[in-house]
């Protein structure tokens, strides 16, 4: 059995499920007892606590993700660093792998791909903004939540692109039938390494496949670096030119000609989105080059071979070709003929008819023109009503011939008519994912303007109110301005002077304080009493984060054994002082007398090493027991009689 499950790690997180195994981490579904919700704890596996690389990347990524705070980059909550466990605690994302989804559908609709693909840009683009290069997109990275949500996974490899430093790992790449062309050939990379990743996979949810397949990973890379992919319409002609146009220049071998910013790609996803029917003009070659033997290139060959002895072996049971055209020229010249005779008859060449100019009808209501008796040496031919943002119902927007045009008295006139401006009536978006609500708008042609803000109730990446709001009347092209959340304001606390007081109280002062306690180093040639804090990591008066890490150096030598706190909730219908004892392994270790209705949670502190039982009385009964493991600092429930204490 796998040894986290069924503990609490770190007193909080209990760990109920393994739902994942990585290649350097697994992770597990928890429940987090502190915050009442839902969580996924990434745990780095025990074969490489020993590798410094292993271990460097596990906190890089937390690192990356710790500074990220995007409706399309799942969350960091907590993280933990010591040298029995490394983990980090995330968001749990409740969905599957944009991979799996794309197994499931194949081939995915140009408008499904497109709205993926926007949401994994502006990720990037926040990403990048804050200098941070993932260098691992892949489908196999990406979250799909079962309303269309996205988030981006796995900053493993991730990396600060103003970082100075660089070292022999920062050549890692990411997933060979995903990299880039500077990966593949171990170049350095920036943010438009990332944008030819999101080509790839955009290339691969249009398709069905990825651009390049080989029988090893080192064939793969090289293709990368050497090969020009198929154009996505070849493969499935119902995308858009425009849309296989963007796909193929964020795939641009050269980092020049690739798109600079993904902010760049989406400003031209927006103009495709408005104008499907839009084309770049960028151009790429399709022939694939001379040293390509993909199957592609082998179907071709085989293509024209067969053609060919087709052609042959038509040639050979040819009929004889004289008497057949022969025939076939005497039926032409008899159809001919009669088909003459017969328009001769209908139209009368010889009878003269009077020239005249076609008048400008656009911008005329339709009712008057069609009655009145200046146009009546014509036909009016109404094509097609549609919306109009310039010209008012019942008018006139569009004539073919134009104005001026000579024709003939009763010609046709084909005419356009105005159905009037297209009226829009705003939903309430409220509570709606921000991306959903603003594709559509774009749908609509009403412009918007997104703005950020704070918000207690409305998750991050939702939209908290529109402006104008629900019921407004709008036309294509006026403007809504839509305010998204952020989430909760992240509210700022002043740091404590913790100089000169003892290590306990300084704990609680930091619990007080809404703060975390860190790193504790001891410094025995301290002239100070011994046990006081001489040193701590954040200045005080400090202005910082909730649940900051502050780190402390006490005076003294480090004589304390393990330390682990449990935290014993409490039945809060009892308003009354009640003793609470704890016992491990059958020794009394601390009483409090408290009063469940103020204090709501009672945490005995322990000292030990290995697994002890620890039993907690209510009033001399039995309340709780537990198993304790300092080693692995976490504990897992072995009895609980804490639903019998009521009142």
């Amino acid at each position: 059995m796998d040894r986290y499950l069924g503990k609490k790690l770190d007193g909080r997180y209990e760990m109920t499920e393994l739902i994942g195994i990585g290649g350097m981490a697994n992770v597990y579904k928890a429940y987090d007892v502190a915050e009442d919700r839902i969580v996924a704890v990434k745990i780095l596996r025990d074969e490489y606590m020993g590798n410094e690389d292993m271990r460097r990347r596990f906190k890089n990524e937390s690192k990356a993700m710790a500074v990220l705070n995007h409706p399309n980059v799942m969350r960091v909550y907590d993280v933990s660093f010591s040298d029995k466990i490394q983990s980090i605690v995330m968001e749990y994302i409740d969905g599957i792998t944009l991979k799996e989804y794309i197994e499931q559908q194949r081939v995915l609709k140009w408008k499904e791909a497109v709205h993926f693909t926007v949401q994994i840009l502006r990720a990037l683009q926040h990403a990048h903004d804050k200098g941070i290069v993932h260098r691992d997109i892949k489908p196999q990275n990406i979250m799909l939540l079962a309303d269309g949500t996205i988030k981006i996974t796995d900053f493993g490899i991730a990396r600060f692109a103003r970082s100075e430093s660089r070292t022999i790992t920062d050549k890692a790449i990411g997933s060979v039938h995903y990299i880039s062309p500077e990966q593949a050939a171990g170049a350095s990379t920036d943010a438009r390494t990332d944008i030819y990743s999101v080509g790839v996979m955009l290339y691969e949810m249009l398709t069905g496949r990825v651009p390049f397949e080989a029988d090893s990973p080192v064939s793969v890379a090289l293709k990368q670096i050497q090969s020009r992919a198929v154009l996505p319409r070849e493969l499935n002609p119902s995308i858009p030119e425009g849309l296989e146009e963007i796909t193929m220049h964020a795939m641009e071998k050269d980092l020049k000609k690739r798109y600079q910013s993904a902010a760049q790609m989406l400003r031209d996803i927006d103009e495709f989105k408005r104008d499907p029917s839009i084309s770049f003009e960028y151009r790429y070659l399709n022939a694939p080059h001379a040293h390509d033997d993909s199957k592609y290139s082998d179907a071709i060959k085989n293509a024209r071979k067969e053609k060919k002895e087709r052609k042959r072996r038509q040639k050979n049971k040819r009929a004889p070709i004289i008497p057949v055209l022969a025939g076939v020229t005497t039926a032409f010249v008899i159809v001919t003929a009669a088909f003459i005779a017969w328009m001769i008859y209908l139209n009368n060449p010889f009878v003269s008819v009077d020239d005249v100019r076609v008048p400008e009808l656009v911008g005329l209501k339709y009712d008057n023109v069609k009655i009145s008796p200046q146009y009546s040496s014509f036909n009016l031919e109404v094509v097609e009503t549609g919306f109009s943002d310039e010209y008012d119902k019942g008018l006139i927007y569009d004539q073919s011939p134009k104005e001026g045009t000579l024709v003939k008295v009763g010609s046709d006139i084909k005419i356009k008519v105005s159905s009037g401006k297209e009226v829009i009536v705003l939903p309430n978006f409220v509570g709606q994912d921000a991306g959903q609500v603003i594709a559509q708008l774009i749908e609509w042609g009403v412009q918007y303007d997104e703005k950020q803000i704070f918000d207690e109730d409305i998750p991050a990446g939702s939209v908290v109110r529109s402006s104008p709001g629900e019921g407004t009347e709008l036309a294509a092209g006026d403007e809504v301005i839509i305010y998204v959340s952020m989430g909760r304001e992240e509210k700022l606390v002043t740091v404590p002077d913790l100089k000169g007081i003892g290590l306990e109280d300084a704990k609680t002062l930091l619990s007080n304080y809404t703060l975390k306690i860190g790193k504790i180093t001891y410094e025995p040639d301290s002239d100070e009493p011994e046990g006081t804090i001489i040193d701590q990591s954040v200045a005080a008066d400090s202005q910082v984060s909730q649940n900051t890490v502050i780190d402390l150096t006490v005076a003294g030598e480090d004589n304390s054994s393990d330390r682990l706190t449990l935290m014993i909730p409490l039945p809060t219908n009892i308003d009354r002082s009640v003793e609470m004892s704890a016992y491990m392994d059958g020794v009394e270790v601390q009483r409090d007398v408290v009063n469940p209705s103020e204090l709501k949670v009672w945490r005995p502190v322990f000292e030990g090493e290995g697994n002890v039982e620890i039993e907690i009385l209510f009033d001399g009964e039995e309340y709780q027991v537990y198993e304790l493991d300092f080693d692995l600092r976490g504990h897992r429930m072995l009895y609980d009689f804490s639903d019998e204490f009521t009142e």
